[in-house]
């Protein structure tokens, strides 16, 4: 079935034009407050080409061809399309995450950590080479992934030994820096190399101690995983339909009040109730405790990657994870709650 048009004059079809410079090659934010010509003249919004509709709505108001869809309606769209990309992306990583954790061995949960480890700081390292920051991306993975290795050491005395690996790492990144490119200042290459081996590297190293050093290494990752995991889902279905309040707009602006607010009501409810049923020995109140903290803790983890992510300009450090971007969006929260809760735990008795 057609669609009805209306003759414009040649006046009234440039005004519409004007009123509508979004519609074409040349799309601006007045767009979505127009009304174009004729009986389509109800609150649109442009957003890319669609045949047929399109064609006669450039007609009537005398734009190129472009796509005129209801406000509101893509954005809902596109956030059921997320939705149901993040639900995929958990159904199948969910069983494998189990798996890997309860069923394998000490070594293949350690070396899974690693591949995490090495998969995150080739994204990080990437984003920043993009953006032209000063950076020895070779050296930052490599020194990232044997910083993470370190970890998987079953000696009591392993934990004494990562500083010397660090400052040692930091040494040679120092003295490579004269070697490198010319053109970037040395000291901020340096700098930002050290960046991606501690927050990433060195963090996230903190998932295999928490699993090897305790006889209920299991149960204590499954902890914090779900409590990471719930939380943030939490905040991103309460954030996504009833967020109204901006969270920190300068660093990320789709975070909100009610998404942060729902973050710890679930990590409180989802501490105790992990807390019952796989650590015991926490006690209701070091359950929740730790469900307090992690809840708080991730929140800052999530805002520190923003803030990279912000400074380079990139909404994503990839798109492994259908849904979720790439492997750095999703462990940005567990970067800073597995030391956290690795402390935490300690102190409650939890371990």
């Amino acid at each position: 079935m057609g669609y009805p048009t209306q003759t414009c004059s040649s006046a009234r079809a440039a005004k519409c034009a004007s009123r509508t410079s979004c519609c074409g090659r040349s799309r601006t934010p007045s767009c979505g407050s127009r009304r174009p010509c004729g009986p389509t003249s109800a609150l649109r919004t442009c957003t890319g080409r669609w045949s047929t509709f399109s064609d006669v709505a450039a007609a009537s108001v005398g734009c190129d061809v472009a796509t005129i869809v209801p406000a509101g309606f893509l954005a809902g769209g596109a956030r059921r399309s997320g939705l149901l990309k993040r639900l995929a992306s958990v159904i199948v990583l969910l069983p494998i995450f189990l798996l890997i954790v309860i069923k394998a061995p000490g070594w293949m949960f350690s070396a899974v950590v690693v591949l995490a480890s090495a998969a995150a700081l080739w994204e990080l390292t990437r984003i920043l080479e993009q953006a032209g920051r000063p950076l020895h991306r070779r050296l930052g993975v490599v020194a990232g992934v044997a910083v993470t290795a370190a970890f998987a050491g079953s000696s009591p005395m392993a934990p004494l030994a990562f500083p010397v690996v660090a400052l040692t790492l930091a040494a040679g990144v120092i003295l490579a820096a004269p070697l490198g490119r010319p053109g970037p200042p040395a000291m901020a290459a340096v700098a930002n190399t050290l960046l991606v081996v501690i927050y990433v590297g060195w963090l996230l190293g903190y998932g295999i101690l928490l699993h090897h050093t305790s006889p209920r290494g299991d149960e204590l990752v499954l902890f914090v995983v779900g409590v990471t995991w719930v939380g943030e889902t939490a905040a991103y279905l309460v954030g996504s339909t009833l967020g109204r309040h901006p969270l920190a707009p300068l660093i990320s602006p789709r975070k909100t009040v009610e998404g942060a607010a729902a973050q710890m009501v679930a990590s409180l409810a989802t501490g105790a109730a992990l807390g019952a049923w796989l650590l015991p020995s926490c006690g209701g109140a070091g359950a929740i405790l730790a469900g307090g903290v992690l809840g708080l803790v991730g929140q800052v983890g999530d805002l520190v990657e923003s803030v990279i992510k912000r400074s380079v300009g990139t909404k994503d450090t990839g798109g492994l994870i259908p849904g979720h971007g790439g492997v750095l969006d999703r462990i940005d929260s567990l970067l800073f709650n597995l030391p956290a809760f690795y402390y935490v735990s300690a102190l409650t008795g939890c371990r």
